[in-house]
């Protein structure tokens, strides 16, 4: 048993290592959840808390319910499914989010989620990120998301949304939203790098594309660039609502699963003497 543990550990160690090392030897790893605790359990509460219900199309349903979030086979799985019980709730679905608000936040660096989920129609899972309160309202202090997929398209989505993209109606003044096709129903890594003056998107490891800081100071003071604040990272499975994603079936088990999320900053030059 005590060899058992120990190659375990080792193997840990390894891991983290070479994820370290995929990444580059400019990078720190400063966050990661790999899942790896008992099938059927929660993920760990010193990372991750259940998101609220609120009334927007991701969270309109949410329910902090072992039967929407918990771990199988080393991957944290987050469900959306009929609910049985509607004297209890009146939702007619349940969905699964968590979050590490409050938890943890960071400002720039390098976010890999490896996921994958399934392909049926009003399905609407993510990876993304929001501002660490207190924030403005949304979209004033932004948002960033580093995947979105929606109903049974092979594609994944990438995009920022701001004062300037959402409100001003500036999507292409720089260009904020990329998408490709992508076999979503399997396993890739979905990563971002952020910094002072732009953010990329990255599909194992390909360049995507890059929302940029505007020079234009008019810009800048309406709102194009809210994302030099420590942000934190949200996972859910969400159904649609017809408004982009197609109205959800409820005879459906809507599935997304996260084999782990790893969060880079570059290493600090040292300090000169």
């Amino acid at each position: 048993m005590k060899k058992l543990l120990f190659f375990l550990l080792v193997g840990l160690l390894m891991s983290s290592a070479a994820a370290a090392q995929c990444v580059g030897e400019g990078w720190v790893l400063v966050f990661q959840d790999e899942f790896d605790q008992p099938d059927g359990t929660a993920p760990d509460s010193a990372k991750w808390q259940a998101c609220p219900r609120r009334n927007a199309t991701w969270n309109r349903q949410i329910a902090n319910s072992d039967s929407t979030v918990f771990v199988r086979d080393g991957a944290l799985v987050c469900r959306a499914l009929r609910n049985g019980d509607l004297k209890a709730d009146s939702v007619p679905m349940l969905t699964g989010a968590i979050e590490s608000r409050d938890l943890f936040a960071f400002t720039y660096g390098r976010v890999d989620v490896r996921l994958k989920t399934n392909l049926l129609a009003g399905n609407f899972p993510a990876a993304w990120m929001k501002p660490q309160p207190p924030c403005a309202p949304w979209p004033d202090s932004g948002e960033i998301d580093i995947f979105e997929s929606i109903d049974s398209d092979p594609r994944a989505y990438h995009t920022v949304h701001t004062h300037w993209t959402r409100r001003l109606g500036r999507r292409h003044e720089p260009q904020s939203s990329f998408n490709e096709p992508v076999s979503v129903d399997s396993f890739h890594v979905y990563s971002i790098e952020w910094d002072s003056v732009s953010i990329s998107w990255f599909v194992d490891g390909d360049w995507k594309g890059t929302y940029p800081k505007s020079s234009d100071e008019t810009a800048l003071s309406r709102g194009q660039w809210p994302f030099d604040a420590p942000f934190y990272i949200v996972l859910n499975q969400s159904v649609g609502d017809g408004s982009w994603a197609a109205p959800f079936n409820p005879d459906f088990i809507y599935e997304t699963c996260f084999d782990y999320v790893r969060v880079y900053q570059r290493k600090r030059p040292p300090r000169a003497q």
